[in-house]
């Protein structure tokens, strides 16, 4: 007799903070790998407003805005609502009640220790003209992240290899909120290893939009073209016949691996080689190459920006989804703690 018993898929959850339209690197790292996972597992994608104020509490003015740009981004580029739940952390009163009960088992030193909780701290101090007092929320952020796992209990989480060593926290919540409770609740949460290709901004540097060297998804084609021109090449060459040396190509080259397709990076590279491609001439062709893959993305997001109507009611229908299932956990941990 055949099986009819569907395959309950793993939870997946995964987040990102609203800082306003996204760029390449956020695509390119992040977002692709996410429309992947959309096929094999119940995706939980929420932006997370909430960790935005854990060092940007004074400057709200953008943060409703942001968060819809986000949301457009994500969409545009092939999020599906209707395969994974999107949703606003802020809406999900249950993960800031999870937070507390997480809070009283968590040992201090262990939220100290946290390694991405040092590298925001490191950053707070380091810039100028910014408040560096470490407030009780930026304290509280790994427990808060936790949270935002386990409100859907998720069993897997999709993170860099450099990230590994911050999700062992949540592992240790977990176990230890079981073992006090003597429950087998919640799982300990797995990272799923993703190869997240490192694109570098415009001169060099790691991309962002503080740093300007950023191309965004939303960017439409003049504007990608006019800031490819700005992209860092071969410093060596000088004249446009000069000898080139793609492996020197700091910038331009990089994208050329991430945008072409085999054959025409081939081209490229020996081109440069001989001399027969200028820089100018390289990168001209490099912005149409990127256009191209960008247009019925850019296509879709324009569509989304005269319909945002839409945008909110994609957020309120998975906000609604997400906050059934945070209910049913928090109906689950609240008789597990013996809570009133």
């Amino acid at each position: 007799m055949a099986n009819n018993i569907e395959t309950k898929k793993k939870k997946i959850v995964s987040g990102m903070r609203p800082t306003g339209k996204l760029h390449l690197g956020h695509y390119l790292g992040v977002i692709e790998n996410w429309v992947k996972l959309q096929n094999e597992y119940d995706c939980y994608f929420f932006v997370a407003d909430w960790h935005a104020l854990t060092t940007k509490y004074d400057k709200t003015e953008d943060l409703r805005q942001n968060t819809l740009e986000v949301v457009l981004d994500w969409v545009s580029c092939g999020i599906d609502p209707n395969r994974s739940t999107i949703y606003v952390q802020s809406l999900i009163p249950e993960t800031a009640e999870l937070n507390i009960y997480l809070g009283m088992v968590t040992p201090q030193n262990w939220v100290e220790r946290d390694p991405t909780l040092k590298d925001m701290v490191k950053i707070l101090k380091t810039k100028e003209g910014t408040n560096s007092q470490i407030s009780y929320g930026l304290m509280g952020y790994p427990v808060l992240m936790s949270a935002d796992i386990m409100t859907f209990n998720a069993s897997i989480v999709p993170v860099g290899k450099d990230q590994v060593a911050h999700l062992e926290i949540t592992r240790d919540i977990a176990r230890r909120f079981n073992h006090i409770y003597q429950t087998e609740f919640f799982n300990e949460p797995v990272p799923k290893l993703t190869q997240v290709p490192l694109l570098c901004g415009l001169d060099g540097n790691k991309m962002g939009k503080s740093l300007n060297n950023d191309i965004k998804i939303s960017d439409d084609e003049q504007t990608t073209a006019k800031k490819i021109m700005q992209a860092i090449t071969d410093p060596s060459r000088i004249r446009r016949d000069d000898l080139g040396h793609p492996d020197n190509c700091e910038v331009a080259f990089k994208y050329w691996q991430i945008f072409g397709d085999s054959d025409t990076i081939k081209i490229v590279e020996s081109e440069c080689k001989k001399g027969e491609r200028g820089c100018a001439d390289c990168k001209r062709q490099l912005g149409t190459v990127i256009n191209e893959r960008l247009a019925p993305i850019r296509e879709k997001r324009h569509y989304y920006e005269n319909h945002i109507e839409e945008i909110e009611q994609i957020i309120e229908a998975g906000t609604n989804k997400a906050r059934v299932e945070a209910q049913k956990t928090l109906k689950e941990v609240r008789k597990i703690i013996k809570i009133y």
